[in-house]
């Protein structure tokens, strides 16, 4: 998913409902069990969000209260913006960073770099002379190479 303008933090309503639809068809891909958000967990959040940009969390256990503070804690924790929480399933987005260029420039092979030259740039294209003859083309039908033989078929 590309980094899209429309999701900002904090979202807008539209946003979240964007979202949502995008979360729906979404597998949960980090559990949390029942020692509640750790470090660990929160590292593998933060390896999912980077990767993923969008992400379900199921949270096991039957307290909504501790449910309530995982996400506020993991949100806090990694930058993301709650989108949803339906029961035991969790969904928070966070943008990827949008992509600069490098600072090292463009590839240059070491062979170039050795001499001190640049990046081979193509020659400009010559726009042909008013003199020079056009190729000769082979009129249709004729063949474009000669015949081959194929060998005798013998009985």
């Amino acid at each position: 998913m590309k980094p899209n303008p429309i999701f900002t933090l904090p979202l807008t309503p539209a946003s979240r409902k964007a979202l949502k639809a995008i979360a729906h068809h979404l597998d949960p891909v980090v559990m949390i069990g029942d020692a509640g958000a750790t470090a660990a967990v929160i590292a593998e959040t933060r390896r999912a969000l980077a990767a993923h940009e969008l992400i379900k969390i199921r949270v096991r256990g039957d307290d909504r209260a501790a449910r309530d503070a995982c996400l506020t804690l993991i949100c806090e924790s990694t930058g993301a913006a709650p989108v949803q929480r339906i029961g035991k399933l969790l969904v928070i987005y966070l943008p990827r960073p949008v992509e600069t260029e490098t600072a090292k420039g463009p590839y240059i092979p070491k062979k170039r770099a050795a001499v001190g030259a640049g990046p081979k740039v193509p020659a400009p294209r010559r726009a042909p002379s008013a003199t020079a003859k056009p190729r000769a083309r082979p009129s249709p039908g004729s063949p474009t190479r000669a015949p081959t033989r194929s060998p005798a078929r013998t009985s």
